[in-house]
């Protein structure tokens, strides 16, 4: 079965009132919650000028208690930045908090002067996330644990509270590449693929997940989980009309702030390429009609197993994330829910 929830948009240009745009996250979540969405989730980034950016933990936090049953997850908390410690109590406190449906999403990160701020080694990061959740992991399981890594040690160490799930939150790993997605096989209980790749590139993302989960040895079912770039209104023209400024501008900014691989190819052409041509097989944007077609196909052909749409970018209007948040609640989400259950 697909998941469906909704990925909150927490970056705003640095001219609005932040208190008024996180008045209106907590709107839409509640929405959310009262039209049975699966899931809220949130993002990660670091003094993005000219924006502000509403970090990641603590927004998550704030909507525990406007989230109904909803799961809440980050896609992606950037790892190698932090202290596992750290994250470990949080999100240990987080899952307690929201009665265990909590998903830790983790990634690399890409933008060397986040890791300069926070104190980071950039070309250590993939020995930090490694180590980052072998630490995690075994704070959330045991007790009187002493561990001596190459980044972190500990020492006789304890992690209280506990999270609500006795084996820790899962944890979801992002990844573009092919060694960082056999990487994230052997490391992750699930898959976050970037909303920047188009369909078949995920695509074969997932099936490459898989197949290395299988090598590994590890068994049972994987999760696939994918932000995707969605908006619908009535109208698919209005819908198309509604997203593609705000849209593009959010790529262009990902290829600023130096995106690499396919997903930085992607960015990088957004600047130059029609919207329509941009879209294809990459979001879905349209009427109901077409959403219900994108999302059953993200199930069904791409492999997906928990979507979180994006409705919403730096610029895009509230009254219109509110009406899409509504429109697909009602409309999208039913339909969906009995095509893949007949």
């Amino acid at each position: 079965m697909l998941k469906i929830g909704i990925y909150l948009n927490s970056q705003y240009p640095d001219t609005d009132d932040p208190a008024a745009r996180l008045t209106e996250l907590t709107e839409q979540v509640k929405l959310a919650g009262s039209l049975g969405f699966d899931s809220i989730w949130a993002g990660e980034h670091h003094l993005t000028q000219g924006f502000h950016f509403f970090p990641q933990l603590p927004l998550l936090f704030s909507l525990v208690p406007h989230a109904g049953q909803m799961t809440l997850g980050t896609n992606v908390l950037l790892l190698p930045m932090h202290r596992p410690v750290d994250v470990a109590e949080q999100a240990a406190f987080l899952d307690l908090a929201c009665g265990g449906r909590f998903i830790l999403g983790v990634g690399l990160g890409y933008r060397r002067e986040e890791f300069a701020a926070l104190g980071a080694p950039f070309d250590q990061r993939v020995a930090r996330l490694t180590e980052g959740i072998e630490v995690m992991r075994r704070l959330w399981r045991e007790t009187g644990i002493d561990y001596d890594g190459a980044w972190f040690a500990l020492k006789d160490a304890t992690l209280r509270p506990p999270p609500a799930s006795d084996e820790g939150p899962p944890v979801w790993v992002g990844a573009t590449k092919d060694t960082a997605i056999r990487r994230a096989a052997r490391l992750g209980d699930g898959f976050l693929a970037t909303s920047s790749a188009d369909n078949a590139d995920v695509r074969r993302q997932v099936e490459q997940f898989t197949a290395r989960r299988a090598e590994a040895g590890i068994t049972g079912p994987a999760e696939a989980g994918r932000m995707l770039e969605v908006h619908c209104h009535a109208d698919a023209a209005e819908a198309r009309r509604r997203a593609a400024p705000n849209l593009l501008a959010k790529y262009a900014s990902y290829a600023s702030w130096g995106l690499t691989g396919s997903s930085g190819a992607a960015a990088k052409s957004a600047g130059t390429a029609d919207f329509a041509e941009f879209a294809r097989d990459r979001f879905v944007i349209g009427d109901p009609d077409d959403v219900v077609a994108g999302l059953l196909q993200q199930h069904r052909e791409v492999g997906i197993t928990h979507v979180a749409m994006r409705l919403a970018w730096p610029g895009s209007a509230p009254a219109d994330t509110l009406d899409c948040i509504d429109l697909i609640g009602r409309e999208v989400l039913p339909r969906v829910r009995r095509e893949l259950a007949s």
